[in-house]
């Protein structure tokens, strides 16, 4: 599995779990895991083609496996929002949410179908939409919903006078952002779900550093080839320096189905790149309330109505 160390997973029969991100990589293994485990696995994927290799290859692991797959492009509110009502009409409470889809330093800017920032858009509002329009089905369920971070969270801050990298754009602090917002949004989850009763568990983890797809080639914005960063974290990896991406899920997988809810997960050794999967200190840029509850309400106002220049509206 993870050369010499993994987890146990609970049974989860009769349980529901939504994956965001599930067609390959961490995700994936993800979801197998939690399937292997007895959940009935929600994939919500934007590719077809690549979430019906990914069940096959999760079938072929686990015959057998309650599996199926839902469009879903968090980079599209009306996607999100579809997906949601989608799940909703089903009815079924869900019981885990794994928040893991991502995407990671584009060269250029770019911006999401209603034009936001690619990073921010992607990685914290389109799965700060999700978890609300999910809502009665998370309550339903009391659900554990996890938020997989990144070490890029503890590097940089919000850049709260220019939220859409307009007048100076840095991939690398634009990344960040994206994951110290979504950090800080499932902080505030837990908080308001503590103070409405509402039954919810929100906790964080991060997959440490591990040869994923995230810097590999990605035609889609704008990587024709493998990134240098990639190439050096998979000889790393090769030798035992770095993570595994079967080790990168166990953070999630402990966060989402450990018998104690704790607050964040990531792994144990080499500075926190890798290694079995532990709770770990909350970094600095997650514990002020203050900004947490400021993220929260600046995402309703933008999601309340298109950035200006949104293609919304016009079409």
């Amino acid at each position: 599995m993870s050369r010499e160390f993994d987890i146990e997973v609970p049974d989860l029969t009769g349980r529901r779990a939504v994956v965001t991100g599930a067609s390959d990589g961490v995700g994936l293994g993800i979801a197998g895991r939690l399937a292997a485990a007895g959940a009935e696995v929600v994939m919500p994927v934007r590719n077809q083609r690549k979430g019906e290799a990914a069940i096959a290859a999760i079938r072929r692991r686990t015959p057998g496996a309650d599996v199926t797959l839902r469009a879903l492009d968090l980079s599209s509110l009306a996607s999100v929002a579809a997906l949601g009502e989608t799940l909703l009409a089903e009815g079924k409470p869900v019981h885990v949410l794994v928040n893991n889809a991502g995407v990671m330093t584009p060269p250029e800017r770019q911006t999401t179908a209603d034009g936001f920032e690619l990073q921010f858009g992607t990685n914290h509002l389109g799965h700060f939409a999700l978890v609300g329009h999910l809502l009665p089905l998370l309550r339903a369920g009391r659900a554990r919903v996890t938020s997989q971070i990144s070490i890029a969270a503890n590097q940089n801050a919000i850049n709260w006078d220019d939220l859409n990298w307009e007048r100076s754009y840095s991939g690398g602090k634009a990344y960040s952002q994206s994951k110290i917002a979504l950090g800080l949004f499932g902080l505030e989850l837990a908080r308001r779900s503590e103070a409405g009763g509402w039954g919810i568990t929100s906790n964080l983890a991060h997959p440490g550093v591990a040869p994923t797809n995230l810097l590999a080639a990605r035609p889609e914005i704008g990587r024709a080839g493998d990134t240098l960063g990639v190439r050096a974290i998979r000889v790393l990896s090769s030798v035992g320096v770095l993570g595994t991406v079967e080790s990168a899920q166990l953070p999630a997988l402990l966060a989402a189905t450990g018998p104690e809810a704790g607050v964040f997960y990531g792994p144990s050794r080499f500075g926190h790149l890798s290694g079995p999967p532990a709770e770990q200190a909350l970094y600095s840029r997650l514990r002020d309330a203050d900004e947490a509850r400021r993220v929260w309400q600046v995402s309703e106002e933008l999601l309340a109505r298109p950035c200006p220049g949104s293609p919304v509206g016009r079409q």
